[in-house]
């Protein structure tokens, strides 16, 4: 069983090596062991796809922080791979609140996760940026305490702020307060990622799997990514699965989406075996 610091030294070897690699984003235990037989070096929380899971939507205020680093636990307890958290916002404004949420995210064996400069506040997204430099600033020399590769997530284009060189600011911004990798997700071309990549001198994390963006991983290692993840596109593929054969049962009465099902027997191959 691999402990949290050779975790740490493989994760920070993934990132150091050349090319890029894919870091996909488990929701519960089940699909961590999955996409660990499947050969992929790390995993990555997500979010949406564990507020999904429970029947929410994804936001900070609907996920306690409690809960998140409950279901990261049981993501690493699933797998020997390296496991990086969505820590969301840090569960507060505050620049404290962020290194708290560091060093209880080391507590339940991540190592590493991301703090994002979105408020959760609609008619005021993103912070301003100096708190947002500050909270990563915190954030960061947590991280040093403990095993742990810290991102700082700047948002802008998730929020309709569609603001390439402030986006570039903040990251380099952060990049200077001590963040291990950079992330804007919600880039919207392969220019705008260019751009990231050569503005910065951290690893870049690029999000796939968000609507209308097909870019390949080739593409995306010409372009300097380092890191790709993709978010809560998984789960939502395994619902559009589950939803595609529930109506298929409740419009035609029909079952023949069971021909399309994993196998009883392949799906528990890849699931402990817990003995009484």
């Amino acid at each position: 069983m691999a402990n949290q610091t050779s975790k740490h030294q493989a994760f920070r070897a993934l990132h150091a090596r050349p090319g890029a690699f894919v870091i996909p984003n488990p929701w519960d235990a089940g699909s961590a062991r999955i996409l660990a037989a499947l050969g992929f070096e790390a995993l990555a929380t997500t979010s949406a796809g564990f507020a999904f899971s429970i029947g929410r939507r994804d936001s900070a205020a609907a996920l306690s922080r409690e809960a998140v680093l409950q279901n990261a636990r049981s993501i690493v307890g699933a797998t020997d791979l390296p496991v990086s958290a969505d820590l969301e916002d840090g569960f507060g404004a505050d620049p404290e609140c962020c290194a708290v949420t560091i060093s209880l995210a080391a507590e339940v064996g991540l190592v590493g996760g991301s703090i994002e400069d979105a408020t959760g506040d609609p008619a005021d997204p993103v912070f301003e940026f100096n708190l947002a430099v500050e909270r990563v600033a915190a954030a960061a020399e947590e991280a040093r305490k403990h095993p742990f590769i810290l991102t700082a997530r700047a948002e802008n284009f998730l929020h309709g702020r569609l603001d390439l060189d402030d986006t570039v600011r903040r990251l380099l911004a952060f990049e200077e307060a001590g963040a291990d990798v950079l992330y804007a997700p919600g880039l919207p071309s392969l220019e705008a990622i260019r751009t990231v990549c050569s503005s910065v001198n951290r690893p870049v994390n690029v999000v796939m799997g968000l609507a209308g963006q097909t870019f390949t991983v080739k593409q995306l290692q010409e372009l300097g990514v380092k890191r790709i993840s993709v978010g809560g596109s998984f789960a939502r593929a395994a619902l559009a699965g589950l939803m595609r054969a529930a109506r298929e049962v409740k419009e035609h009465g029909t079952f023949t989406y069971s021909r399309d099902a994993m196998p009883a027997g392949e799906a528990a191959s890849y699931m402990l075996d817990v003995k009484r």
